[in-house]
């Protein structure tokens, strides 16, 4: 079978900028003309010693995933690359894509997905390139990206046949199928490879090989012990199933929402409480007498994650933090190397510092993005990462890894549970003597979503402002009063800025932060995961010791934090929202 690679005129197409998470528009966007095959051409053009590379190619199977593969195909074709390993059905998690990459020792990956968005020919669709040590691109790339993508003047697309005379030189690929298909370069003679590979089979044995599946299979098959697992119709439905019920017996009964749908069957694949609230009804013994002990969710892509118990949530700050506790305790994987550090992103609440103190380990604070957990990661300065996102991750890959961190409290509950004559620890359990130990962190997060961008940039703009004037106003202890009649004062007002340990990069504006005195904090960001608008996170923070005061509900012992931040930030009357679109 044959090709040749013709040039194909193109220009520029505004837009294509490259967040940390990729590029995510519209699908309408990404399926008008040449808008993926634009960006696609100018990554390609980015990158150093392509020609004669292997990539990795796969997604979260959401709408317009086949067309784009198509797309990427025959591009990659035409810049060179010998060969693409692409998941079977197209199908490849983003923890999985990282494993892929770094257990084959290949030059990068490609994939499809907008994450924790909607799926579906109104809602969302994503691209982003992960490098050769599994992880997001660096800055340095996704900027040269942007650069070509605003002076793209052509494609280098494969067409079919001797002539050329055909737009879909490789339809004879049966992504369902196992196996290779090589083509030949009518011109140059050059070979161009795709080889269909298991979407699971890399990544499971990786997981194997860092946890005691032994010890898990005995926590499953305890009779007080039950699991629901919800892949939200998205790509971890296979990956959950071959896990649990294949690998460690669970019965099919625990798996939910597990078949990947083009439009996760009208769900937003983004676990927490409101999106997931079918699971969070399951797992409530108010609702449901056969509640399990444990419940577990994971997103569109499969690197976020949520933890419940039986009528408890876990929120992500105490999860890293519990597992980083735990760790060498419960998972061999942590047991053999050792835990010498754990980093968090700058808004994630500060128990994971709590328990890395007590540990006397190192705990790092960055600005919100996985690749800047990469770098402390390939350094070996830290092995245990994660976000208030719902986002848990380890050193065995460079990406977020939302099975990861389900199979790591499964781990925690088997090391609780060895003695079976006792009575079962469950979630609650577990998370409740952590606060006993290190102090609770109350924490809640405000998402205002679709706002217009004007609107958000202005109160930011205004927060800026009120910075400036609180710093200017600092009392001869280096304090600022927040509000006249607030009991706690401000002991930094500021924009979070990072420099990078490892590499010296510095990154700055990266969020708005009034710390008090006490620890207690508010924070305010713009997150750019959305494929429209602007998202407003709102984030606070409050530190409890005393036992007695560790139960309380965390949106009552907030509230005077909570009614503190709308009040300084104004949001309402920049932005005309009264209530936020989810609470955390």
């Amino acid at each position: 079978m044959s090709f040749v690679v013709k040039a194909v005129g193109t220009g520029p197409i505004e837009g294509q900028k490259t967040g940390t998470s990729g590029l995510r528009k519209k699908t309408k966007v990404f399926a008008s003309e040449n808008y993926l095959a634009n960006w696609v051409q100018s990554l390609f053009s980015s990158l150093d010693g392509l020609k004669g590379a292997t990539l990795a190619l796969g997604g979260d199977g959401r709408y317009f995933s086949k067309e784009a593969i198509e797309i990427i195909s025959r591009l990659a074709a035409g810049n060179g690359v010998a060969k693409l390993l692409v998941g079977q059905s197209g199908i490849m998690c983003t923890p999985a894509m990282s494993s892929v990459i770094r257990a084959r020792g290949l030059f990068g990956g490609i994939l499809l997905t907008a994450s924790h968005n909607p799926g579906g020919p109104e809602e969302d669709f994503g691209i982003k390139y992960n490098g050769t040590n599994g992880g997001p691109a660096s800055e340095a790339v996704t900027d040269k990206i942007f650069e070509n993508t605003k002076t793209i003047s052509e494609l280098k697309l494969a067409f079919g046949g001797e002539d050329g005379a055909s737009d879909t030189p490789f339809a004879s690929v049966d992504l369902g199928t196992l196996g290779s298909s090589v083509f030949k370069d009518a011109a140059s003679g050059a070979t161009f490879e795709i080889e269909v590979i298991s979407s699971t089979d890399d990544y499971v044995a990786l997981l194997k090989s860092m946890f005691d599946f032994d010890s898990l299979k005995k926590l499953v098959a305890r009779p007080d012990f039950s699991m629901v697992f919800d892949g939200m119709c998205a790509v971890t439905g296979p990956y959950a199933r071959k896990l649990f019920v294949e690998e460690l017996g669970a019965p099919e009964s625990c798996l939910m929402n597990a078949t990947p749908l083009p439009d996760f069957g009208g769900l937003h694949p983004d676990p927490n409480l409101v999106y997931a609230k079918q699971l969070v009804d399951v797992c409530d013994p108010s609702k449901n007498e056969s509640a399990p002990e444990f419940g577990a969710a994971s997103d569109g892509d499969g690197d976020r994650n949520m933890i419940l118990g039986k009528g408890f949530f876990v929120t992500p700050n105490d999860s890293v933090a519990v597992i980083a506790a735990n760790a060498v305790a419960a998972i061999p994987y942590f047991k053999s190397k050792g835990l010498k550090g754990v980093a968090r992103s700058m808004p994630t609440a500060g128990a994971l510092d709590n328990a890395a103190k007590k540990l006397g380990i190192d705990c790092y604070v960055t600005p919100t993005g996985w690749k800047f957990f990469g770098n402390l990661m390939d350094a070996g300065r830290a092995q245990i990462c994660g976000e208030e996102s719902f986002g848990t991750g380890g050193d065995h890959v460079r990406e977020k890894d939302g099975l990861f961190a389900v199979l790591c409290w499964l781990a925690i509950l088997a090391w609780k549970n060895e003695d079976a004559s006792k009575p079962f620890v469950g979630v609650e359990d577990v998370v409740k003597a952590f606060w006993r130990e290190y102090g609770r962190n109350f924490f809640s997060r405000y998402d205002y979503e679709g706002v217009e961008t004007e609107h958000a940039n202005a109160m930011m703009a205004h927060l800026a402002a009120l910075q400036t004037e609180m710093n200017a106003k600092k009392d001869a202890d280096g304090l600022m009063v927040a509000k006249d009649g607030f009991e706690k004062k401000v002991a930094e007002a500021d924009n979070f800025a990072y420099t990078d340990p490892v590499d010296g990069s510095q990154a700055k504006n990266q969020g708005v932060r009034f710390v008090f005195e006490d620890g207690s904090r508010i924070v305010f960001r713009l997150s750019g995961t959305g494929s429209s608008g602007a998202t407003i996170r709102m984030y606070i923070e409050k530190y409890e010791p005393d036992e007695s005061k560790q139960g309380a509900d965390a949106q009552v012992a907030l509230l005077p934090f909570i009614n503190l931040a709308l009040d300084l930030s104004q949001l309402e009357k920049f932005t005309g929202r009264t209530a936020p679109t989810v609470i955390t």
